[in-house]
């Protein structure tokens, strides 16, 4: 049998074909705009993610058996506000993940109801992502298109609903839209009367791997499909990520770089931070995690590649870099403002140490460092929650490189495996697909069966000891820097 993992993400759509032993047969990424209307702001069409998507599906079975797929599934970037009025229709540009809009929204939350409230009704505080902020951001700017409002959803769960009219969604994406009690997996009443919405806005919640309906029979017919194919409710990026990358146990964890950076710790148990860095979410396997996120990692790498120098030549222009832990200069790579650790949508880029005897390589490097050391700004945040780990998961675009693969694993003094394939999330999102249909009995079953590990990065005592040098001077930066941002 096949099975279609779908990865939607900020940039594009990734699509892959996966047969039952978890070879993957066939990749597609197909782009789409995004939108910056305003400084700090970032939009998208969700009919983008939807035509692209039936762009790719096209692609991606050509030339394949289309009568042995059997399941499809998500998984796709969070926090995303896609609101649609009684017909159904969009009402307006969907409001990303890493836009910054909502600081005053983000801080009444924590002020009031306060973060002590939030953590009961929610197990997490507000951050400026979050899909209720925005919720609250609609209402006072927008009235009159959030009294059209009928149903919310996030990214990928619009993608489910085109393609099998159903609205769903899975814990684990939800847990992000501060909407959701985490502990108990069902929405919170409380964070509903805050934001003015009924639950009926809400879509049905699901465990990652159920059944979320099924392929319509209008969607079917148009990709050459059989009807009534499963359609698995999938995860949020990082959860599916997590499956991808066979990140799902107690022990385990999971770093992305790809146009955010995360780390991924689960837990069998329910946990929250108690410095409020950290997120406490749902995981794709009925479990839970920490979640970090710093909202720009390897897209800080694409910025300064082909933005500035003006080359999309990763590897030549990252080839002169070789006195690793000795660069003077330095890089806070918060190019959208951050969230994990400082929760600060006003928080912008910057280089610092620069003297008359920088270089090119000089910069180039401290943008590498600066998001490895915004990694382990994170990795430390989990360690004071009392999270012990001593190897990690590495993967996303930014995995490609072996010297970012170098300085990550020594910044953070963490072994790094690399997973045999790339395809963090449409993998994951494939697996639970398998899980869905019956080919697998469990996520874990499914992760045992199908995640290889390609190769292993030890991290060096001579450079673990000089970055940590480093870090120490890095982590002195924002707070300096704080009150200028503000202003």
């Amino acid at each position: 049998m096949l099975y279609i993992g779908t990865d939607l993400g900020t940039s594009s759509v990734k699509l892959i074909l996966m047969n039952e032993k978890g070879e993957i047969l066939n990749t597609v990424t197909e782009e789409y705009p995004l939108s910056f209307p305003n400084p700090g702001w970032s939009e998208q069409d969700p009919e983008q993610w939807y035509s692209q998507t039936i762009v790719g599906l096209k692609k991606l079975l050509n030339g394949f058996d289309k009568s042995s797929v059997a399941a499809i599934s998500f998984g796709g970037q969070m926090h995303g506000l896609v609101a649609l009025d009684g017909e159904n229709r969009v009402i307006r540009p969907a409001i990303l993940w890493n836009d910054g809009r909502t600081g005053e929204e983000t801080d009444h939350l924590n002020e009031d109801p306060g973060k002590a409230a939030l953590h009961r009704y929610t197990g997490n505080i507000a951050f400026a992502g979050f899909t209720a902020p925005k919720i609250l951001w609609l209402r006072k700017h927008e009235p009159e298109n959030f009294a059209r409002i009928e149903k919310i959803m996030l990214p990928k769960d619009y993608l489910c609903y085109r393609l099998t009219g159903e609205f769903s969604t899975d814990v684990s994406d939800a847990a992000g839209m501060l909407l959701l009690d985490v502990k108990n997996r069902k929405w919170s009443q409380e964070m509903l009367d805050i934001c003015g919405i009924k639950e009926s806005c809400l879509p049905a919640l699901h465990e990652s791997s159920e059944e979320a309906g099924v392929l319509s029979p209008a969607i079917a017919d148009e990709l050459g499909l059989p009807r009534n194919i499963k359609v698995a409710a999938g995860a949020g990026d990082n959860a599916a990520a997590a499956v991808g990358t066979g990140v799902v146990g107690d022990g385990m964890c999971n770093i992305s770089l790809g146009t955010s950076g995360t780390i991924f710790i689960p837990s069998s148990v329910f946990r929250e931070d108690p410095g409020d860095a950290l997120h406490s979410f749902c995981d794709s396997a009925g479990a839970w995690h920490f979640l970090g996120c710093m909202l720009s990692a390897a897209s800080c790498n694409k910025w300064w590649s082909e933005e500035i120098i003006g080359t999309d030549d990763y590897p030549s222009l990252q080839k002169p870099i070789q006195a690793l832990g000795e660069n003077h200069v330095f890089f806070l790579p918060y190019l959208m403002g951050e969230r994990s650790p400082w929760n600060d949508p006003n928080a912008r880029g910057v280089f610092t140490g620069i003297t008359m005897d920088t270089t090119r390589c000089d910069m180039t490097q401290a943008v590498l460092e600066g998001v490895a050391f915004g990694v382990r700004d994170m990795y430390e945040a989990a360690k004071k929650a009392g999270i012990s780990i001593s190897r990690s998961r590495l993967c996303g675009g930014g995995a490609r490189s072996p010297l970012w693969r170098r300085i990550i694993a020594n910044v953070l003094n963490l072994t790094l495996e690399i997973p045999l394939t790339e395809q963090g999330p449409s993998m994951g999102a494939a697996m639970l697909a398998m899980v869905c249909a019956g080919e697998y009995g469990s996520v874990e079953e499914a992760v045992n069966a199908i995640v290889k590990i390609s190769d292993t990065v030890e991290p060096e005592a001579s450079l673990v000891e000089k970055y940590d040098e480093r870090y120490e001077q890095f982590r002195k930066l924002y707070p300096a820097m704080k009150d200028v941002f503000n202003l």
